[in-house]
């Protein structure tokens, strides 16, 4: 997986910016077939609960939160 490809996919879904499967391929210059595979391993690895509207025409997140693929420090709590 590419996570630079994975990340632009993520940033898309938060926007609900990605239009049409075709065309989100098309924004990511990827195939089709490519972009469902991300989806899928989006979804069964990370649990993401990436779901599309008609609507809309656009990819979402079905649920509060948020997926990220990068480092993230832990910040040390004190004790009380």
């Amino acid at each position: 997986m590419n996570f630079k490809i994975a990340q632009k996919i993520i940033d898309l879904i938060t926007l609900e910016d990605s239009g049409k499967p075709f065309d989100f391929a098309t924004k990511l210059n990827i195939s089709e077939r490519m972009l469902y595979k991300y989806l899928s391993e989006l979804k069964t690895e990370f649990k993401a609960p990436i779901k599309y509207s008609r609507q809309k025409k656009s990819y979402f997140f079905d649920g509060k939160g948020e997926l990220v693929l990068r480092w993230q420090e832990k910040i040390k709590v004190l004790p009380e």
